[in-house]
């Protein structure tokens, strides 16, 4: 009888407490959903980000002028002449 008890106080003692241990369900709920949020805000905001560099990148090959797209060809133009 000892034994178990003893054996059940170890059990207890070998899990760490926790935060969601301490903290109600309901606020623990709360900060999850603001953290899903968050989250989903940031990726929202990632996505203009990438939209905004992928037009900037577009507008800049728009505006190039021929010399700078002959420069960039990897071709050598000598060879052809």
């Amino acid at each position: 009888m000892k034994n178990k008890r003893k054996q059940i106080k170890k059990d207890k003692q070998d899990k760490p407490v926790t935060l969601g241990d301490l903290l109600n369900e309901q606020l623990t709920k709360q900060l999850k959903d603001v953290k899903q949020d968050l989250k989903a805000k940031e990726e929202a905001e990632l996505k203009v980000e990438e939209e905004k560099r992928k037009e900037e990148k577009r507008l800049r090959e728009k505006n190039k002028s021929f010399e700078e797209l002959l420069n960039e060809n990897p071709l050598n133009w000598k060879e052809y002449k």
